[in-house]
């Protein structure tokens, strides 16, 4: 048999747009072939060196096994594009299966064609496995599967996924910027106490007398850095980890999501990032027929924000006794008036996915516009904070020597 060969693509997709992977075939003809059973049409196709020098793949331990948002919108794109084109969903999961460069993905999906090979329905064989598909995708699609709208559930999924992935990207770019600088500030500080201060503090011995008080914490730190830094790091680390534990849990989440909507200057950003995924998911459940009171337990999930999750269980129940949406809503401050105004008119006039979506684009729109703002507000603020941080352990250093100069004088 012929060895299978990894083939780089560019093709172009049934809406015009220009994609980009990786499939595997053991000619060019049979990689040109198999992307265009996948319902693209080849532009360039090259074979990429794979395995070798600097492409060779490298698998560290606890990296790149995490599926993310993008490669499910990658994903339920190219399924759907497939399944309208006519192809069975078996072989659009194995074609997926083996054109994927996550391997995780890649695995899992393999699993899932199993499934639905022994008997499970997709949904239920999505379900399987929690940690890669999130419940909010596997109603879409049991409401696709039950509808008979299979493609238009994945593109639902694939234009959803997409939008939280740029609501993502603009928060980190937000979020960045002063991330980093703060990290080379503490790493400043930390540099001028092990290796400056020792070398002032042997002058001023040479000297006598008294050091001013701000000179005496620098001496005093900088001898006892032998410790506290390890200290730091140690707790940065424990700190790290019992984050990534227990940042899930409803008691850690009930103290932290409430604080975090109150931070200064940032609390605002992430309350219109979580207004914009709540409006954006429930638009797209109710579009796709997934019934009222699941859909609002999902979108509480996948909010972000324990505030707004506690919010939409209070709307269940109002919805359990037969009255509105925008009641329950209007009673919490984390929705703007303009948001329960625009739920109630929707309730009213029988276009509620409609407004749910002009909301969300209301609110992306903001997020973009209050990320840039931030930006431009931030960048002076960090300068000024470092300035004076690196400033005055430089004053404090130099106090010494202006009060050897007055006894000389």
């Amino acid at each position: 048999m012929a060895a299978t060969k990894t083939f780089a693509y560019t093709a172009r997709d049934t809406s015009g747009k220009v994609v980009k992977g990786r499939v595997d075939g053991t000619t060019e003809g049979v990689a040109v072939a198999k992307l265009r059973t996948m319902g693209v049409s080849p532009i360039t196709v090259a074979e990429t060196a794979g395995g070798t020098g600097l492409n060779m793949e490298i698998n560290l331990p606890g990296m790149g096994k995490k599926v993310t948002l993008k490669d499910l919108a990658v994903m339920s794109r190219q399924m759907a594009t497939m399944l309208a084109a006519g192809l069975s969903l078996l072989r659009a999961l194995t074609i997926l299966a083996e054109q994927t460069e996550n391997k995780k993905l890649a695995a899992t999906l393999n699993d899932v064609r199993t499934q639905i090979e022994s008997g499970w329905s997709f949904s239920d064989s999505l379900a399987k496995h929690p940690d890669v598909f999130p419940r909010l995708m596997v109603f879409l699609v049991k409401a696709g599967e039950t509808g008979g709208f299979l493609d238009g559930a994945l593109e639902s999924i694939a234009d959803n996924f997409e939008s939280d992935v740029k609501l993502r990207a603009t928060i980190k770019s937000a979020l960045t910027y002063p991330v980093a600088v703060l990290i080379m500030a503490f790493l400043a500080v930390i540099g001028m106490l092990i290796f400056i201060v020792p070398v002032f503090e042997a002058m001023f011995k040479d000297f006598g007398g008294d050091l001013p008080l701000p000179t005496q914490v620098l001496v005093v730190l900088s001898a006892n850095m032998i410790w506290i830094a390890p200290l730091l790091l140690v707790v940065i680390v424990a700190t790290a980890v019992w984050w990534r534990t227990n940042k899930n849990k409803d008691s850690v989440r009930a103290v932290f999501d409430p604080l975090r909507l109150k931070i200064p200057v940032f609390g605002e950003l992430f309350k219109k990032v979580a207004i914009a995924r709540f409006t954006r998911n429930f638009s797209t459940m109710m579009a796709s027929g997934v019934p009222i009171l699941q859909s609002l337990s999902i979108v509480g999930e996948t909010s972000g924000n324990w505030v707004i999750e506690e919010a939409l269980r209070k709307v269940q129940e109002s919805v359990r006794q037969g009255k509105s949406i925008a009641g329950p809503l209007g009673d919490e401050p984390v929705f703007p008036s303009m948001v329960t105004q625009m739920i109630a008119v929707g309730e009213d006039s029988g276009s509620l996915e409609t407004m749910l979506e002009k909301i969300a684009d209301f609110y992306d729109d903001e997020v973009q516009s209050t990320a840039e703002s931030l930006t431009a507000l931030i960048e002076p603020l960090m300068i000024g904070i470092i300035g004076a941080v690196i400033g005055g352990m430089i004053v404090a250093l130099y106090m010494p020597v202006f009060s050897i100069f007055e006894q000389i004088n």
